[in-house]
């Protein structure tokens, strides 16, 4: 009896999954609500991206955007942890802007964070200005074909951002992507970047070539001219 109970409890999970596909993840505080096929590593990496942050130095930001937000992990967590002032959220998956939508009300947020469903930035208002944009793109231009949260063809969602973040960009606004070395090295977008006016201020656990297994690393930029605020200047550890 005790085998056949055990046996049934994955089951169990299963089925109330799919009557309730909605999670929370207490992320400092903060409840970020979510459901599976939302979450493109987001909530695994939030916090790393966070410490990281930290290790640098970053001070208080006015206002953060996350790019490709999904559920919004990594920006809810900043918020919580009193890394940012204020948030913005976007994503083309309407279901990922229902979820952050669904956290700000369960949180009472509505005062200082924003979510739009975006097809890039295409739908951001002009008047959204970030002092930090943080992201946890899609890693991969010729795997995962056919996940949209893994995917990105011909590095075309990229290559949209570089040229549009310009305009929303705060002078000394500093842009983080998390990357992936198994997909791209920080030479795959160095010439998007610097045609969209931009510059790479840092890179971080970078491998020159793309490696056999997974091995993130952060891809700092900023506007070309701009002044590199002291916590973004260069690498850490490296």
């Amino acid at each position: 009896m005790r085998d056949l109970l055990l046996r049934l409890i994955p089951l169990q999970m299963r089925l109330a999954r799919l009557i309730w596909p909605w999670r929370r993840m207490n992320l400092w505080g903060i409840r970020v609500q979510y459901m599976d096929h939302l979450d493109g590593g987001g909530s695994y990496y939030a916090r790393d991206f966070m410490f990281y942050l930290r290790n640098r130095g970053m001070p208080k930001q006015a206002r953060t955007f996350e790019w490709c937000a999904g559920p919004g992990f990594i920006g809810f967590l900043l918020l919580g942890v009193g890394l940012t002032e204020t948030l913005c959220l976007a994503d083309i998956n309407p279901q990922a802007v229902t979820a952050c939508r669904r956290s700000i009300k369960d949180n009472a947020l509505a005062a200082s964070v924003n979510v739009y469903q975006s097809d890039n930035l295409a739908n951001i208002p002009q008047s959204e200005q970030w002092d930090l944009v943080v992201a946890n793109p899609p890693w991969y231009s010729d795997d995962c074909i056919g996940d949209p949260l893994s995917h990105d063809p011909d590095w075309r969602i990229h290559r949209t951002f570089f040229a549009q973040i310009g305009r929303h960009l705060k002078p000394g606004g500093i842009i983080i992507l998390l990357e992936n070395s198994s997909g791209s090295t920080s030479e795959t977008f160095r010439d998007m970047i610097s045609s969209a006016g931009l510059e790479i201020v840092f890179v971080e656990f970078g491998s020159k070539r793309r490696t056999p297994f997974k091995q993130i690393y952060y891809l700092g930029i900023a506007r070309r001219g701009d002044a590199v605020p002291d916590w973004a200047r260069g690498s850490i550890f490296s």
